[in-house]
């Protein structure tokens, strides 16, 4: 039976923002935010501690903490791949942070230079100093639904690697479909695997829309008792280390579906469309959303 409210975790500013080739300023990046957090959105991904050598938009995530407004009600939280991330994390007054693991080797070692393994001996560290400061571990699971480098991966190995990453003390695990191959029938399988395994309410599900089947996805979750969804303002974003991955699932196109089938979300859907049209207005590439795009279109 699909849940009557869905919980929005929206990605934008990291994940949307961190595969953009023009930078936007540390102001606007606050701007967005800002703009985000006046359509309640319950969650928001704000930035991401790495190395500005790897990932150059989010060098600033220090700043762009320091410059929103924290509204009570919403949670912000910002990716850390190591304790030095958490260090800084922690200077910046995050209260929440996510820690990221693939369900490949090949991936794992592109994206972090780390096996699986060592990836998960680190986040050990992380996750014991975070929870003993009193902050909340999400994780996120990559190439849940495909690899770029390995293809098809099997549901158990994805539910093996949840497993793990929850025995971390994270409280929520996000299977995400990297490069957007993810279809209903697959959404299915790996369901049925994690989910033996772990409870709905410890799973979330992070899709991309690279073949146009990202709300198709949500809706075959929906009955599995799924009830939290990243989703990323206009469908903005992609992966560095993944290619050919297009936008993120988008926020607006998700809670226009949502809504028309009764599930509440709490999301602003007209003040979420002001925050698409000002992020849209400072990359340099129109967004894929297609409700953002007729919600601009009015507007003109």
């Amino acid at each position: 039976m699909a849940p009557k409210r869905i919980t929005i975790v929206e990605v934008g500013p990291r994940d949307g923002l961190q595969n953009e080739r023009a930078l936007v300023s540390t102001a606007d990046k606050i701007a967005f935010v800002n703009l985000l957090s006046a359509a309640h959105l319950p969650v928001i991904e704000v930035s991401a501690f790495v190395s500005p050598k790897w990932v150059p938009q989010m060098a600033d995530a220090a700043g762009v903490f320091a410059g929103i407004t924290r509204p009570a009600g919403t949670r912000y939280t910002a990716l850390v791949p190591n304790l030095a991330g958490l260090d800084r994390a922690l200077a910046s007054g995050v209260t929440e942070i996510a820690v990221f693991a693939s369900s490949t080797e090949t991936f794992s070692r592109k994206n972090i230079n780390q096996s699986i393994d060592e990836s998960l001996a680190t986040y050990r560290q992380v996750c014991g100093r975070a929870l003993a400061a009193g902050l909340r571990v999400r994780g996120y699971l990559s190439t849940a639904f495909g690899c770029p480098f390995e293809g098809d991966v099997a549901p158990a190995r994805v539910a093996d690697v949840a497993v793990r990453l929850a025995e971390l003390g994270v409280f929520e695990v996000a299977i995400s479909d990297t490069i957007g191959v993810a279809h209903p029938g697959q959404v299915s399988r790996v369901l049925d695997a994690v989910l033996a395994q772990l409870p709905a309410e410890r799973i979330a599900l992070h899709f991309h829309d690279t073949r146009g089947t990202a709300l198709a996805n949500v809706l075959a979750a929906l009955p599995y008792g799924i009830a939290t969804f990243d989703a990323s303002a206009g469908g903005l974003g992609g992966c560095p280390y993944a290619p050919g991955a297009a936008g993120n699932l988008a926020t607006d196109d998700l809670i226009y579906m949502l809504s028309g089938m009764g599930i509440e979300t709490g999301v602003s859907l007209t003040k979420l469309s002001e925050a698409s049209a000002f992020i849209g207005s400072k990359i340099d590439h129109p967004l894929p959303s297609k409700y953002a795009q007729a919600a601009a279109s009015k507007k003109s």
